[in-house]
C-alpha cells in the first residue's frame, strides 16, 4: 500500500492506481448464466426449485410467501423505530424528486409537452446472504411507490439451511404494504422476473443489487430482445475519501473499512494533502481491522487500498473525476474548494460529521449507486429511475399554417416526400375550407 504522489506521477502509473481490482467479468459467467436462463425458459417453477437447491442449498416447498397473515414477534420496538425513521427520511427525498410536467408554447399554435408515467411492473431484487439488506429494501420500494408503480415483485432468496426469509425484511415488507415475496435468488430470480413462470410474474425493468452471478444475470437479461431494462451496471462497492489535515485519522479509516467489510473486492482510496495524514491512517486502519466481525473480508480489500497525496485542489479533482467514486467523501475544512468542480460521483458526503453509512441507511438519499467508473455516466437510483417520460405536440390551424412550410422542406431535403405530404394534405384541407 505505497502512496502515490499524483504530481510526479506519469499517466501509466495514475491509470493503474486508479483501476479496481480484477474480479471475474460477465463473459466468465457467460455459459452458466445463459444455461440458467434456458433452463428457466423450459421449465419455469420447477427449474427455480431446483436451481435454488443447487446453488442454495435449500429445498423449498414453494416459490412465495404470502405476508398478509404474517407473525415476527422477534422484531422489537426499537428494530421498528429505526426503519420508520429510515423510511420516513427516505420517503421525505425521493417524494420532492416527482418531475413536473412541462408544456411550452415554442412558437404561435405549437404547443410541445412532456409528461411522466411510472413503469407499469418492476422488478426488486433484495440481497439475502451474509447481509440481507433491508435497507435496500426501503431504498428499492418506496421511490416505486411514490412514482406510482402499479405491480412490484420482489425477489429475495432464502437462508442457506432453511427456507425462512429474514424477519427483518418480511416485517419491512409487510409494512411497506408488499403483499408476496418470492423466495428465490440469484441468476434464476433474474431469469425468472426476465421471462415470467406460473408463480413469478415478468416484469418491465429490474433494479437492486446483488452478487457477481446477479449482476451478470442482470447484464445478460437487458441484452435479450424483449428483455427488460435494468437500473444501472453494479459491482463491488468503493469509496474515495479526500482529507486534508482537519480530518481526524481514526475516522478516515472507520471510513474506509465501512466499505472494505462489504466484499473482498471492494475498493477504498484515500486522497490527502498530507502524507503524514496518510500514514496516520494506515496506522489506524491496522487497529480498527482487528475489532471488525467481517475483518477477513476487510482485510482482503484493504489489499486493494489506494493511497494518493496531491498537492493542490486541482489535483484532487482531477483524481475524483478520473476515478468517478460511487462514494465520495470530502473531509476538509472548505469541501467547497473542490465540490464545485467535482463532475463524477454517485453520492458524496461533505463535511467531517457525515459519514458514508447515513446514505447507507437513512439520511433520505439512495444507496443504490453506480460502481465502476459508471458515475461518469450513470445516476444514482432516484425516483424517475422507476418512471418513463413521453413528448406530446399539440398544433391549432394557426400553428400548422405557421409551422407547415419549414416542414415540408426540411421533408424534402430529406427526400422524404410522405413526411411532407402528411403536412400538405393538411394545408391543403385547410385552404379549401378557407375558400369555401
Amino acid at each position: 500500500m505505497e502512496i502515490l504522489n499524483w504530481g510526479s506521477a506519469i499517466a501509466d502509473e495514475k491509470s493503474k492506481a486508479l483501476t479496481r481490482p480484477e474480479g471475474a467479468s460477465a463473459e466468465d459467467f457467460h455459459t452458466t448464466i445463459s444455461s440458467i436462463f434456458n433452463a428457466v425458459v423450459s421449465m419455469g417453477d420447477k427449474a427455480l426449485l431446483d436451481l435454488t437447491d443447487r446453488f442454495d442449498k435449500v429445498k423449498l416447498d414453494a416459490l412465495s410467501l404470502n405476508l398478509t397473515d404474517l407473525d415476527t414477534p422477534s422484531i422489537t420496538k426499537m428494530d421498528k423505530e429505526a426503519i420508520q425513521q429510515a423510511a420516513k427520511n427516505i420517503r421525505a427525498f425521493h417524494q420532492a424528486q416527482l418531475p413536473k410536467p412541462i408544456k411550452v408554447e415554442t412558437m404561435v399554435g405549437v404547443f410541445c409537452e412532456k409528461q411522466w408515467r411510472a413503469i407499469e411492473t418492476v422488478g426488486l431484487y433484495i440481497p439475502g446472504g451474509s447481509a440481507p439488506l433491508i435497507s435496500t429494501l426501503l431504498m428499492l420500494v418506496i421511490p416505486a411507490q411514490i412514482a406510482g408503480v402499479k405491480k412490484i415483485v420482489l425477489c429475495t432468496p432464502p437462508q442457506k439451511g432453511n427456507d425462512a426469509i429474514n424477519p427483518h425484511i418480511l416485517w419491512t415488507a409487510k409494512w411497506l404494504g408488499i403483499e408476496t415475496i418470492y423466495t428465490v435468488g440469484g441468476a434464476q430470480a433474474i431469469a425468472a422476473m426476465t421471462f415470467g413462470t406460473d408463480t413469478v410474474p415478468k416484469v418491465a425493468k429490474i433494479f437492486g443489487p446483488g452478487n457477481v452471478w446477479v449482476t451478470a444475470a442482470k447484464r445478460y437479461a437487458s441484452c435479450l430482445t424483449q428483455g427488460p431494462a435494468i437500473d444501472m451496471p453494479a459491482g463491488p462497492s468503493e469509496v474515495m475519501v479526500v482529507a486534508d489535515l482537519s480530518a481526524n485519522p481514526a475516522i478516515i479509516a472507520a471510513d474506509l473499512l465501512g466499505q472494505a467489510e462489504h466484499d473482498t473486492l471492494s475498493q477504498t482510496v484515500l486522497v490527502s494533502f498530507s502524507e503524514y495524514l496518510i500514514n496516520e491512517v494506515k496506522t489506524e486502519v491496522a487497529t480498527q481491522l482487528k475489532t471488525l466481525s467481517r475483518v477477513d473480508i476487510a482485510r482482503a480489500a484493504m489489499e486493494n487500498a489506494v493511497f494518493i497525496r496531491v498537492d493542490t485542489y486541482a489535483e484532487a479533482v482531477d483524481v475524483i473525476n478520473q476515478y468517478a467514486p460511487e462514494h465520495l467523501i470530502i473531509n476538509m475544512n472548505n469541501p467547497n474548494n473542490i465540490l464545485q468542480d467535482v463532475n463524477n460521483a454517485g453520492s458524496i458526503f461533505v463535511g467531517p460529521f457525515t459519514p458514508e453509512s447515513v446514505g447507507d441507511y437513512a439520511s433520505g438519499t439512495n444507496h443504490v449507486l453506480p460502481t465502476g467508473g459508471f458515475a461518469r455516466n450513470y445516476s444514482g437510483l432516484g425516483t424517475t429511475s422507476f418512471m418513463k417520460s413521453m413528448t406530446l405536440q399539440t398544433l391549432t390551424q394557426e400553428g400548422l399554417q405557421t409551422l407547415g412550410k419549414t416542414v415540408e422542406h426540411l421533408a424534402g431535403l430529406e427526400g422524404l416526400g410522405a413526411h411532407a405530404q402528411a403536412v400538405t394534405k393538411r394545408l391543403d384541407l385547410l385552404k379549401a375550407e378557407k375558400r369555401s
